[in-house]
């Protein structure tokens, strides 16, 4: 190994983080390789995943992860799981009579989850080509799990989830250690009673065996990390998850102080069988959960494709090159998932790593912990082209779109910039002209790609801190990652020259060029304004007295609305003697 492996920790609290936690997973999966006659790529997956032995010895790789949900978020996947497994021990029965046992059927898997089991067993699938049934089956867990990679990158199986996927662990690809997951049985997933719906309902749950598991699990991982740099917590941001998040990061922060703690806050586009009430209840909890969780984080991230926070969004974020359903979390998910694995790359690097307290360090400034993320999934690269080229065609506007729910500056003002490009493996990273042939662009007579990218970007942001990064390799998108891609690209997810031809079979996308940008910047004051005044707008004890009955009680709920309004100010910006505001926060004042 070619340097030291900071390991980090991941936490996903919440039923939606859930989700885009599954999907990161599988795509760190997809990366795995055990072979050694393979270069490694540029993302150390020591970093994330942790080195283990089955009972039988096998070396396996599993999530360095806890997952918390609620009860009835599992389906068939099993509580402890079954890479540990030592099979049905009878020997301790010593009844001498009859035996009668009630076993209820469970739930039905979906063929790719069938396809998994086939693949677990040592069965060769039908449609992969790559190995004979005659050939022996590896051994040992790491050459198993290579092979199930491979066959699965082979088969690319028009697996067509969108139908059968209720939860998260019904498109889960990979084998989870015991310690993982923990159930909150206090409260339901599905049906209307006892839903974890509000932010108190969720600060009130670590406490007694909930709190106890979480340490348990959390010592566990802490202890086998010879240099831990810190945790990444994914938390749903619109329900009670945001209540316990706040709790745990709290925790975090008391236990593990000078660790990063890296939070990003999830919201789906929609939730099934919403309300008004309920909508109010999402509104009042991401008001909530963003004020506690970035005070108790490095710093504070909110992903979602909504259009606002707000119980009026406008449309969800449209991608010009991506088909994706927003209603479905099954396909919103998988959005987002990609984007974060561009975003948290540069301290998952094998080498010039970035640490998560400079990341954190490096964008949340005087006190700005809440951070926007905006991302071009996939980044418009034509096949065959350079990186010149790619940026010179962007010369109006920037690629990316918003992932946050948070409107692009457009005065250039920043206070501070991380932006990653991931997967342009294979493509020129500089112009390759002629000598003597005019550069068509300033940025085609650079010498390097980070001069090129960087150049590029500080064309609309002149006077902004800059850090940036380049990492070649690209995010493997085997199955079951939905295949939501335009048909103008190629399997690398470049852009094609010419458009398929009619009738042609449907280009299966396995991997894509991804851009991301984390900012602080002024234009976190009006999204943060906005936040503070939908939570304002009315008397919480006549309107939504059932909120605070769990808490939190209502000084501590007016005390954090007015820090969400001090957060807001934090944004302004004062450069140049100019107070930077809009008429909807000159009303607020």
């Amino acid at each position: 190994m070619g340097s030291v492996c900071r390991e980090v920790i991941t936490l996903q609290l919440g039923h939606y983080s859930n989700f885009v936690g599954t999907h990161w997973w599988n795509l760190q999966d997809a990366s795995l390789s055990y072979d050694p006659e393979t270069p490694p790529g540029d993302i150390q997956s020591d970093v994330v995943f942790r080195e283990g032995q089955t009972l039988a010895g096998h070396v396996t790789h599993t999530p360095r992860l806890i997952a918390m949900d609620l009860k009835g978020s599992l389906r068939t996947l099993r509580l402890q799981g079954s890479l540990y497994d030592a099979g049905k021990d009878t020997s301790a029965v010593t009844w001498g009579g009859s035996l009668t046992m009630h076993e209820e059927s469970p739930p039905v898997k979906n063929p790719f989850l069938e396809d998994l089991d086939k693949l677990d067993k040592g069965e060769i699938l039908d449609e992969a080509d790559i190995l004979s049934s005659a050939q022996p089956w590896h051994s040992a867990a790491g050459l198993r799990v290579d092979t199930v990679n491979r066959q699965l990158a082979k088969v690319q199986k028009g697996y067509r989830l969108e139908g059968s996927v209720k939860v998260w662990s019904d498109f889960l690809r990979i084998h989870l250690h015991p310690r993982t997951i923990s159930v909150i049985h206090q409260y339901n997933h599905d049906g209307e009673a006892h839903r974890l719906e509000a932010f108190g309902q969720g600060e009130a749950l670590l406490q007694g065996s909930v709190l106890e598991e979480l340490e348990d699990k959390l010592h566990f991982f802490v202890e086998e990390c010879d240099y831990l740099q810190g945790f990444q917590v994914l938390c749903d941001l619109a329900d009670g998850f945001a209540g316990l998040g706040s709790k745990v990061t709290e925790m975090l922060q008391d236990s593990y102080g000078g660790r990063g703690i890296l939070t990003w806050g999830l919201v789906p586009v929609s939730h099934p069988d919403s309300t008004p009430m309920k909508d109010l209840y999402h509104q009042l909890n991401c008001a909530l959960g963003t004020v506690h969780l970035a005070s108790n984080s490095s710093f504070f991230c909110p992903l979602t494709l909504r259009g606002g926070l707000g119980r009026r969004p406008s449309s969800p974020t449209a991608f010009p090159h991506l088909t994706y359903d927003p209603s479905l979390w099954y396909h919103s998910s998988s959005v987002l998932a990609l984007a974060l694995d561009a975003l948290t790359s540069p301290y998952r690097l094998r080498n010039n790593s970035v640490p998560m307290w400079q990341v954190a360090d490096s964008l949340a400034v005087s006190g700005r912990k809440v951070v926007a993320a905006y991302g071009a999934l996939p980044f418009p690269m034509m096949h065959g082209s350079s990186l010149p080229d790619a940026l010179s065609a962007c010369t109006d506007a920037l690629p990316w779109k918003p992932l946050s729910a948070c409107s692009e500056p457009n005065d250039g003002r920043c206070y501070g910039q991380w932006t990653t490009l991931k997967g342009f493996e294979g493509q020129r990273l500089i112009s390759s002209l002629a000598p003597g042939t005019q550069p068509p662009t300033p940025l085609h007579s650079l010498h390097s790609g980070e001069d090129v990218l960087a150049s590029y970007i500080r064309s609309f942001y002149p006077t902004a801190p800059l850090a940036l990064q380049l990492v070649s390799t690209p995010s493997k998108l085997t199955p079951p990652f939905p295949q939501i891609f335009s048909q103008s690209l190629s399997v690398e997810g470049f852009l094609q020259s010419q458009p398929p031809l009619p009738g042609s079979s449907p280009t299966v996308v396995s991997s894509a060029p991804i851009m991301t940008s984390l900012q602080s910047a002024p234009a976190l004051c009006p999204w943060l304004s906005e936040l503070h005044r939908g939570a304002s707008a009315f008397d919480i004890r006549r309107v939504a007295s059932s909120f605070l009955s769990q808490g939190p009680e209502i000084t501590d709920y007016q005390e954090a609305l007015e820090q969400l309004r001090l957060l807001a100010r934090c944004y302004r910006n004062n450069s140049d003697g100019v107070m930077f505001s809009s008429s909807s926060e000159d009303d607020e004042d």
